[in-house]
């Protein structure tokens, strides 16, 4: 994969200190304060660039890279106005109930205006090219299914890990290559004339695409927020098989065969399961060897429902809102 184009000072610096060999680059630009920071291109396109260095790295940059201490303290410095605004919108004040039902009224009760609508549009309305930027947009994160996921695998012990292990095991097919979701993901997109070389539309996504997949990897890479890690991918799991039903529906309505959209439908299977393994088994253990984790279990719940929404938000919009008419 090679590095995206920049899109402003902050990615320009990085994409400069990535891919010269003497480490040499100019002066680190003002990250600054940003009122909304899930919508600032520059910055989530550099977070992302940095996360990445954790993944799969990028042509033409060496993969020491990734601990560039620099490198290191530059995405430190684009993830506190990041974090900032994530704990100012999605902190969660716990109650005494047990973790599953406090995730589930949280679920129920989230400020929610277009997540509601998305998946019936797509079911219904949505015309094969807006079915077709739907999919680009995933694929960003869905072409790396349950990887940021998988980091919170070694932080854990007993029930809670078993718990993850499998949730884990089942996103990655079971042994089986050709079920892996993100494989199934992949004949989708090629249904759809997409490329589905991992990273591909990274350059073409709106910064909030980019910020769905940012605060999976800020979670799964600091083991201070294992917990939210943990909460995120309970919120996944629990609200994920009403939505792909619908998205199936769609897909088959636009024409895709059977197996073409089996990757909505196998989430609808899976996804029933995983909810109460997420919800009681990993979460639930968890926060019983972890009490004080609560909090950052709710608030990474929390974030995936926001993140998701305003994702809605963004594409519900360009698709439904009428062109601005021109004068004279």
């Amino acid at each position: 994969m090679q590095l995206p184009p920049p899109r402003g000072p902050l990615t320009a610096w990085l994409n400069d200190r990535l891919t010269h060999s003497d480490t040499t680059s100019g002066d680190v630009p003002e990250v600054g304060v940003r009122e909304l920071p899930y919508a600032d291109d520059d910055l989530q396109l550099a977070l992302w660039v940095a996360y990445e260095l954790q993944y799969r790295g990028f042509d033409g940059v060496d993969a020491e890279r990734q601990w560039d201490s620099a490198v290191i303290a530059f995405r430190t410095r684009l993830e506190r106005p990041w974090i900032d605004w994530l704990q100012a919108t999605c902190g969660v004040s716990p109650d005494q109930r047990p973790v599953a039902e406090q995730l589930r009224a949280l679920i129920d009760s989230a400020d929610s205006t277009d997540g509601p609508r998305f998946a019936p549009y797509l079911r219904r309305h949505a015309t094969r090219e807006q079915f077709r930027e739907f999919v680009l947009n995933r694929s960003v994160y869905q072409l790396k299914e349950a990887d940021p996921h998988s980091f919170g695998i070694p932080r854990l012990e007993g029930a809670a890990k078993a718990a993850l292990v499998e949730i884990e095991a089942d996103e990655y097919g079971g042994g089986r290559p050709e079920r892996m979701h993100s494989e199934l993901f992949r004949t989708t997109m090629r249904w759809l004339g997409l490329d589905d070389t991992y990273g591909r539309y990274v350059p073409d996504v709106p910064a909030v695409t980019l910020a769905l997949s940012n605060v999976m990897s800020l979670f799964a890479i600091h083991c201070r927020w294992t917990g939210a890690l943990l909460g995120h991918l309970a919120a996944l799991e629990m609200t994920s098989t009403l939505p792909n039903r619908q998205y199936a529906t769609g897909a088959i309505r636009l024409g895709a065969s059977e197996d073409q959209a089996r990757y909505f439908t196998e989430h609808v299977e899976a996804d029933a399961v995983h909810e109460q393994i997420a919800a009681h088994d990993l979460c639930g253990n968890y926060v019983r060897q972890h009490p004080d984790a609560l909090p950052d279990v709710l608030f990474g719940a929390h974030c995936a429902l926001t993140l998701d929404n305003l994702f809605a938000d963004t594409l519900l919009t360009s698709w439904t809102t009428p062109p601005a008419r021109r004068c004279g």
